[in-house]
């Protein structure tokens, strides 16, 4: 779907600068594609994430409140003996690189 909606990209900004395709409707296919470019989730070793939460000053009940996860799964992960789901994973790569206050409101 990815490279299909990149082609339809293409196409509709050569029909644009050719005043055939609005300029709105061309944002409107450039956000579709922008929000489809996740960053692949990058899985992490059990002392990774500890040391990921020790930088960032979170304690594990912290970490498992910003994950939905218990404080057991989080020790689990740490110890080696379990690993973190996707969506875990994926919310402990952006408090890895943008820090825990992107889920504070």
């Amino acid at each position: 779907m990815t490279e299909r909606l990149k082609r339809i990209q293409g196409m509709a900004k050569r029909y644009n600068e050719l005043g055939v395709v609005k300029d709105e409707t061309l944002t409107a296919i450039n956000a579709a594609v922008a929000a489809r470019n996740i960053p692949a989730i990058r899985t992490m070793t059990g002392s990774e994430i500890r040391e990921v939460r020790v930088r960032h000053h979170m304690s594990q009940a912290a970490l498992a409140i910003t994950t939905g996860m218990s404080v057991e799964s989080v020790s689990k992960w740490e110890r080696g003996e379990s690993k973190p789901n996707n969506a875990a994973m994926r919310i402990i790569n952006i408090i890895d690189a943008k820090g825990p206050q992107v889920f504070m409101t």
